[in-house]
């Protein structure tokens, strides 16, 4: 029998000072069987990050040509394609081919033998940015993982403040070219 995926409850409250947005996001997160909860927590990130009425989150797991998030205009084209992790330059290049921007959220200790040996080719996609979030800050925010959340999302000038009723992870994103 296969395993299900778990079930995620989140009442997201984003204050993006630089973006001028407030909202608040009533989100259901579904945890594939083998994702972990830095993951799943990174996927809410990056919800935060570029939140809109619009943006979606995808099967993303399950399916080899969806991101994990995207915003798509009213006649279907992929405006905005979010990755995470570190795929593979071929699934970026036709992620760039398929949308009009596309982000990637990189974490992982082997981020630093991943990028230098994907800096030349990625530094070709113009609509490609990389976003690398630190170790330690994105460990913690596995952390904040809970069946039910309360999530304050407050976004001001390249920091992130992620946190609920009982922790808070900072998180710093560094923009990689």
């Amino acid at each position: 029998m296969a395993l299900k995926a778990t079930i995620y409850k989140a009442n997201l409250e984003v204050a993006d000072m630089g973006r001028h947005h407030y909202q608040n996001y009533p989100l259901t997160i579904a945890q594939h069987p083998s994702e972990t909860a830095r993951r799943t927590m990174v996927r809410l990130l990056a919800f935060a990050l570029n939140a809109s009425d619009e943006l979606q989150f995808t099967r993303g797991l399950c399916v080899d040509d969806e991101p994990e998030l995207w915003l798509k205009s009213l006649s279907d084209e992929i405006e905005l394609w979010i990755e995470l992790g570190l795929p593979d330059e071929k699934r970026l290049k036709k992620a760039c081919r398929r949308a009009k921007k596309v982000i990637l959220y990189a974490y992982g200790s082997a981020f630093s033998v991943w990028w230098p040996e994907n800096k030349n080719k990625l530094g070709m996609l113009k609509n490609l940015e990389v976003h690398y979030l630190p170790e330690e800050a994105s460990q913690a925010l596995g952390e904040l993982l809970q069946r039910s959340m309360q999530l304050q999302c407050s976004i001001d000038d390249g920091q992130v403040w992620m946190s609920t009723n009982e922790n808070s992870a900072m998180i710093e994103p560094e923009q990689h070219q």
